[in-house]
């Protein structure tokens, strides 16, 4: 992968959390807000391996892993908490 393409990743990474962001403070309803907060934490991992790749270290695909794993699981606890089972 070059540089150039690395950077217009990171741009469209950060065109669409920008859009993640403006639906997580505009939700109208709390399932919306969950799914875009789901969303940014995808999208944070993502732009955690393109750094990866970007500075030859592999620390940060151990950071992306993790984040993806808490991510499900805040998922799946904001989503049974508001089924009203939690």
């Amino acid at each position: 992968m070059t540089m150039i393409e690395l950077i217009g990743f990171g741009v469209f990474f950060i065109c669409l959390a920008l859009c993640a962001l403006i639906r997580l403070a505009k939700g109208p309803t709390p399932a919306d807000r969950m799914v875009a907060g789901d969303s940014a934490d995808n999208l944070l991992c993502c732009a955690m391996i393109l750094f990866s790749l970007y500075s030859g270290r592999g620390i940060y695909l151990d950071i992306a892993l993790v984040g993806a794993m808490l991510g499900i699981l805040d998922t799946m606890l904001v989503g049974r908490y508001l089924e009203g089972r939690l």
